[in-house]
Protein backbone atom coordinates (compact mmCIF):
# COMPACT_ATOMS: atom_id res chain seq x y z
CA UNK A 1 0.00 0.00 0.00
CA UNK A 2 1.37 2.99 -0.82
CA UNK A 3 0.60 6.29 1.47
CA UNK A 4 0.82 9.62 -0.09
CA UNK A 5 0.50 13.51 1.30
CA UNK A 6 -3.03 13.44 0.11
CA UNK A 7 -3.73 10.49 2.16
CA UNK A 8 -2.34 11.47 5.33
CA UNK A 9 -3.66 15.08 5.58
CA UNK A 10 -6.99 13.38 4.79
CA UNK A 11 -6.92 11.71 7.89
CA UNK A 12 -6.61 15.04 9.94
CA UNK A 13 -3.03 14.24 11.56
CA UNK A 14 -1.84 16.00 14.47
CA UNK A 15 0.31 19.18 13.41
CA UNK A 16 3.43 17.49 14.58
CA UNK A 17 3.15 14.61 12.93
CA UNK A 18 2.18 15.79 10.01
CA UNK A 19 5.27 18.05 9.97
CA UNK A 20 7.10 14.93 10.55
CA UNK A 21 5.90 13.04 7.16
CA UNK A 22 6.99 15.88 5.17
CA UNK A 23 10.38 16.23 6.40
CA UNK A 24 11.37 12.49 6.87
CA UNK A 25 9.13 10.18 4.39
CA UNK A 26 10.51 9.37 0.62
CA UNK A 27 8.44 10.25 -1.71
CA UNK A 28 8.86 6.07 -2.44
CA UNK A 29 8.37 5.23 0.67
CA UNK A 30 5.41 2.07 1.20
CA UNK A 31 3.03 1.83 4.11
CA UNK A 32 4.99 -0.07 6.20
CA UNK A 33 8.26 1.88 5.61
CA UNK A 34 6.60 4.87 7.43
CA UNK A 35 5.43 2.70 10.34
CA UNK A 36 9.21 1.30 10.60
CA UNK A 37 10.84 5.20 10.17
CA UNK A 38 7.99 6.42 13.11
CA UNK A 39 9.16 3.55 15.37
CA UNK A 40 12.81 4.09 14.71
CA UNK A 41 12.33 7.90 15.52
CA UNK A 42 10.30 7.52 18.51
CA UNK A 43 7.11 7.77 17.29
CA UNK A 44 5.44 4.68 18.39
CA UNK A 45 2.12 6.51 19.05
CA UNK A 46 1.81 8.25 15.43
CA UNK A 47 3.04 4.53 14.26
CA UNK A 48 0.20 3.18 16.02
CA UNK A 49 -2.12 5.64 14.70
CA UNK A 50 -1.76 5.53 11.12
CA UNK A 51 -1.92 1.63 11.25
CA UNK A 52 -5.51 2.65 13.55
CA UNK A 53 -6.68 4.96 10.03
CA UNK A 54 -5.20 2.72 7.40
CA UNK A 55 -5.72 -0.99 8.52
CA UNK A 56 -4.03 -4.10 7.82
CA UNK A 57 -2.22 -6.16 4.66
CA UNK A 58 -1.91 -9.39 3.71
CA UNK A 59 2.47 -8.61 4.55
CA UNK A 60 3.83 -11.11 6.64
CA UNK A 61 6.80 -10.90 8.50
CA UNK A 62 8.52 -13.87 9.34
CA UNK A 63 11.99 -14.23 11.72
CA UNK A 64 13.45 -16.96 13.79
CA UNK A 65 13.06 -14.27 16.83
CA UNK A 66 12.09 -10.92 17.38
CA UNK A 67 14.22 -8.77 20.23
CA UNK A 68 13.38 -4.68 19.71
CA UNK A 69 12.38 -1.46 21.81
CA UNK A 70 8.89 -1.23 19.76
CA UNK A 71 7.57 -3.07 16.49
CA UNK A 72 4.65 -1.58 14.16
CA UNK A 73 3.65 -4.39 11.51
CA UNK A 74 0.67 -4.10 9.52
CA UNK A 75 0.16 -7.49 8.32
CA UNK A 76 1.33 -10.77 10.32
CA UNK A 77 3.88 -11.57 12.53
CA UNK A 78 4.78 -14.98 12.67
CA UNK A 79 8.03 -15.87 14.12
CA UNK A 80 9.87 -19.56 15.17
CA UNK A 81 11.05 -18.66 17.90
CA UNK A 82 10.12 -15.87 21.17
CA UNK A 83 9.22 -12.65 20.84
CA UNK A 84 10.56 -9.75 23.34
CA UNK A 85 9.47 -5.68 22.57
CA UNK A 86 10.23 -3.71 25.62
CA UNK A 87 7.45 -1.83 24.73
CA UNK A 88 4.87 -1.15 22.23
CA UNK A 89 4.10 -5.16 20.25
CA UNK A 90 1.61 -4.16 17.72
CA UNK A 91 0.34 -6.46 14.53
CA UNK A 92 -2.73 -5.65 12.08
CA UNK A 93 -3.26 -9.11 11.69
CA UNK A 94 -2.59 -12.57 13.72
CA UNK A 95 0.95 -12.42 16.18
CA UNK A 96 1.81 -15.90 16.20
CA UNK A 97 5.36 -17.06 18.01
CA UNK A 98 6.34 -20.80 18.61
CA UNK A 99 7.75 -19.86 22.14
CA UNK A 100 7.05 -17.06 24.45
CA UNK A 101 5.64 -13.32 24.03
CA UNK A 102 6.63 -10.74 26.54
CA UNK A 103 5.83 -7.08 25.55
CA UNK A 104 5.17 -3.93 27.46
CA UNK A 105 1.76 -3.79 25.69
CA UNK A 106 0.05 -6.35 22.83
CA UNK A 107 -2.48 -5.44 20.64
CA UNK A 108 -3.21 -7.67 17.66
CA UNK A 109 -5.65 -6.99 14.87
CA UNK A 110 -6.96 -10.70 14.56
CA UNK A 111 -5.86 -13.51 16.43
CA UNK A 112 -2.41 -14.46 18.83
CA UNK A 113 -1.12 -17.90 18.79
CA UNK A 114 1.42 -18.68 21.45
CA UNK A 115 3.85 -21.80 22.05
CA UNK A 116 4.84 -20.41 25.34
CA UNK A 117 3.41 -18.00 27.85
CA UNK A 118 2.01 -13.94 27.06
CA UNK A 119 3.08 -10.88 29.22
CA UNK A 120 2.11 -8.19 29.07
CA UNK A 121 3.63 -5.02 30.94
CA UNK A 122 0.29 -3.20 29.91
CA UNK A 123 -2.76 -3.78 28.36
CA UNK A 124 -3.30 -7.15 26.21
CA UNK A 125 -6.04 -6.90 23.07
CA UNK A 126 -7.09 -8.73 20.48
CA UNK A 127 -9.78 -9.03 18.24
CA UNK A 128 -9.85 -12.98 17.91
CA UNK A 129 -8.36 -15.82 20.05
CA UNK A 130 -5.59 -15.36 21.95
CA UNK A 131 -4.04 -18.75 23.04
CA UNK A 132 -1.09 -19.83 24.65
CA UNK A 133 0.24 -23.34 25.25
CA UNK A 134 1.41 -22.48 28.58
CA UNK A 135 -0.25 -19.05 31.50
CA UNK A 136 -1.20 -15.67 30.51
CA UNK A 137 -0.52 -12.51 32.31
CA UNK A 138 -1.30 -9.15 31.67
CA UNK A 139 -0.52 -6.14 33.82
CA UNK A 140 -3.17 -4.00 32.35
CA UNK A 141 -6.89 -4.47 31.00
CA UNK A 142 -7.06 -7.46 28.47
CA UNK A 143 -9.84 -7.70 25.44
CA UNK A 144 -10.07 -10.75 23.25
CA UNK A 145 -13.22 -12.61 21.77
CA UNK A 146 -11.81 -16.14 23.34
CA UNK A 147 -9.23 -17.29 25.42
CA UNK A 148 -7.58 -20.06 25.87
CA UNK A 149 -4.81 -20.91 28.35
CA UNK A 150 -2.90 -24.17 29.01
CA UNK A 151 -2.03 -23.07 32.44
CA UNK A 152 -2.73 -19.90 34.56
CA UNK A 153 -4.85 -15.98 33.87
CA UNK A 154 -3.38 -13.60 35.54
CA UNK A 155 -4.87 -9.93 34.69
CA UNK A 156 -4.60 -7.04 37.08
CA UNK A 157 -7.03 -4.73 34.98
CA UNK A 158 -10.09 -5.15 33.79
CA UNK A 159 -10.85 -8.29 31.79
CA UNK A 160 -13.38 -8.21 28.56
CA UNK A 161 -13.93 -11.45 27.04
CA UNK A 162 -16.72 -11.41 24.33
CA UNK A 163 -17.22 -15.60 24.06
CA UNK A 164 -15.64 -18.06 26.24
CA UNK A 165 -12.63 -18.32 28.74
CA UNK A 166 -11.13 -21.73 29.42
CA UNK A 167 -8.01 -21.70 31.53
CA UNK A 168 -6.20 -25.05 32.27
CA UNK A 169 -5.30 -23.97 36.00
CA UNK A 170 -6.17 -21.07 37.95
CA UNK A 171 -7.55 -17.30 37.15
CA UNK A 172 -6.48 -14.55 39.04
CA UNK A 173 -8.64 -11.32 38.12
CA UNK A 174 -7.79 -8.05 39.97
CA UNK A 175 -10.64 -6.33 38.40
CA UNK A 176 -13.88 -6.64 37.19
CA UNK A 177 -14.36 -9.88 34.79
CA UNK A 178 -16.96 -9.86 32.28
CA UNK A 179 -17.40 -12.74 29.93
CA UNK A 180 -19.95 -13.33 26.86
CA UNK A 181 -19.97 -17.29 27.14
CA UNK A 182 -18.64 -19.80 29.27
CA UNK A 183 -16.04 -19.54 31.59
CA UNK A 184 -14.16 -22.45 32.52
CA UNK A 185 -10.97 -23.16 35.22
CA UNK A 186 -8.67 -26.01 35.98
CA UNK A 187 -7.97 -24.69 39.93
CA UNK A 188 -9.68 -21.19 41.57
CA UNK A 189 -11.25 -18.53 40.18
CA UNK A 190 -10.55 -15.16 42.13
CA UNK A 191 -11.84 -11.65 41.11
CA UNK A 192 -11.55 -8.65 42.72
CA UNK A 193 -14.19 -6.78 41.24
CA UNK A 194 -17.76 -7.61 39.65
CA UNK A 195 -17.76 -11.23 37.82
CA UNK A 196 -20.27 -11.64 35.07
CA UNK A 197 -20.48 -14.29 32.71
CA UNK A 198 -23.31 -14.87 29.91
CA UNK A 199 -22.99 -18.87 30.39
CA UNK A 200 -21.86 -21.08 32.96
CA UNK A 201 -18.47 -21.03 34.88
CA UNK A 202 -16.99 -24.11 36.09
CA UNK A 203 -13.83 -24.56 38.53
CA UNK A 204 -12.21 -27.31 40.14
CA UNK A 205 -10.97 -25.22 42.85
CA UNK A 206 -13.27 -22.40 44.84
CA UNK A 207 -15.00 -19.36 43.32
CA UNK A 208 -13.96 -16.10 45.10
CA UNK A 209 -15.46 -12.61 44.40
CA UNK A 210 -15.25 -9.65 46.16
CA UNK A 211 -18.01 -7.63 44.17
CA UNK A 212 -21.57 -9.82 42.79
CA UNK A 213 -21.42 -12.94 40.43
CA UNK A 214 -23.77 -13.76 37.99
CA UNK A 215 -23.75 -16.56 35.52
CA UNK A 216 -26.59 -16.68 32.87
CA UNK A 217 -26.34 -20.58 33.03
CA UNK A 218 -25.42 -22.41 35.90
CA UNK A 219 -22.62 -22.18 38.31
CA UNK A 220 -19.82 -25.22 39.63
CA UNK A 221 -17.32 -25.44 41.77
CA UNK A 222 -15.01 -28.09 43.52
CA UNK A 223 -14.95 -26.11 46.71
CA UNK A 224 -16.30 -23.02 48.35
CA UNK A 225 -18.75 -20.60 46.39
CA UNK A 226 -18.17 -17.13 48.21
CA UNK A 227 -19.12 -13.29 47.00
CA UNK A 228 -18.94 -9.96 49.60
CA UNK A 229 -22.20 -9.27 47.24
CA UNK A 230 -24.70 -11.04 45.50
CA UNK A 231 -23.96 -14.43 43.95
CA UNK A 232 -27.19 -15.09 41.29
CA UNK A 233 -26.99 -18.24 38.47
CA UNK A 234 -29.47 -18.29 35.71
CA UNK A 235 -29.72 -22.02 36.60
CA UNK A 236 -28.42 -24.13 39.09
CA UNK A 237 -25.43 -23.51 41.43
CA UNK A 238 -23.32 -26.55 42.94
CA UNK A 239 -20.31 -27.05 45.03
CA UNK A 240 -18.88 -29.27 47.56
CA UNK A 241 -17.87 -26.57 49.87
CA UNK A 242 -19.85 -24.00 50.83
CA UNK A 243 -22.53 -21.16 49.49
CA UNK A 244 -21.87 -17.73 51.01
CA UNK A 245 -23.02 -14.20 50.11
CA UNK A 246 -21.50 -10.94 51.84
CA UNK A 247 -23.81 -9.15 54.40
CA UNK A 248 -26.78 -7.90 53.91
CA UNK A 249 -26.92 -9.81 49.87
CA UNK A 250 -28.60 -12.81 48.80
CA UNK A 251 -27.96 -15.93 47.05
CA UNK A 252 -30.03 -16.49 43.86
CA UNK A 253 -30.86 -19.59 41.25
CA UNK A 254 -33.16 -20.43 38.78
CA UNK A 255 -33.21 -16.44 37.96
CA UNK A 256 -33.84 -17.52 33.97
CA UNK A 257 -35.66 -20.46 34.27
CA UNK A 258 -39.54 -20.52 34.98
CA UNK A 259 -40.49 -21.54 38.65
CA UNK A 260 -42.43 -24.72 37.68
CA UNK A 261 -38.56 -26.00 36.19
CA UNK A 262 -36.94 -25.41 39.12
CA UNK A 263 -36.74 -28.88 40.34
CA UNK A 264 -34.73 -30.02 37.75
CA UNK A 265 -33.31 -26.44 36.78
CA UNK A 266 -32.68 -24.45 39.64
CA UNK A 267 -30.96 -26.85 42.21
CA UNK A 268 -28.86 -25.82 44.57
CA UNK A 269 -25.78 -28.37 46.12
CA UNK A 270 -23.77 -26.94 49.01
CA UNK A 271 -22.47 -28.75 52.18
CA UNK A 272 -24.95 -27.26 54.06
CA UNK A 273 -28.13 -24.76 53.18
CA UNK A 274 -27.17 -21.48 52.46
CA UNK A 275 -28.67 -19.24 54.88
CA UNK A 276 -29.02 -16.33 52.36
CA UNK A 277 -30.76 -18.42 49.79
CA UNK A 278 -33.81 -16.38 48.32
CA UNK A 279 -34.60 -18.64 45.02
CA UNK A 280 -34.05 -21.86 43.45
CA UNK A 281 -34.45 -25.05 45.30
CA UNK A 282 -32.34 -26.55 47.82
CA UNK A 283 -31.38 -30.47 46.92
CA UNK A 284 -28.98 -31.23 49.79
CA UNK A 285 -24.84 -32.14 49.32
CA UNK A 286 -23.70 -33.30 45.82
CA UNK A 287 -23.21 -37.22 45.95
CA UNK A 288 -20.22 -38.46 47.73
CA UNK A 289 -19.69 -34.77 49.07
CA UNK A 290 -18.20 -34.71 52.47
CA UNK A 291 -20.70 -33.65 54.93
CA UNK A 292 -21.02 -30.01 57.01
CA UNK A 293 -18.96 -30.60 60.79
CA UNK A 294 -22.15 -31.09 63.03
CA UNK A 295 -20.25 -28.80 65.29
CA UNK A 296 -19.44 -26.12 62.17
CA UNK A 297 -23.01 -26.51 61.04
CA UNK A 298 -24.58 -25.87 64.42
CA UNK A 299 -22.29 -22.65 64.58
CA UNK A 300 -23.46 -21.49 61.26
CA UNK A 301 -27.16 -22.39 61.95
CA UNK A 302 -27.08 -19.77 65.07
CA UNK A 303 -29.01 -16.25 64.88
Amino acid sequence: MDITKAFIKAKQPCADGFRWYLRHADHDSTYQDILDALVAAGRVEDACWLLDQFGPTGAVLAADRIEAHALVFAGTIEVRGHIEVETVLRAGKTLRAAAGIVAGNIRAGEDIFCGGAVRSGGDLRTQGLLQAAWGVECAGALACETLQAGWDLRCAGAAAIAGSCRVGQSLQARDALVCGKGLQAGGDIECAGRLRVGHGIACAGGLRCADHIYAGWGIKAREDIVADRSIQAGESLACEGEILAGDGYGIYAGLEVDVETWDSCACVHARQRPRALRSGRWAGPLPGSAPAPAIEAARKEDP
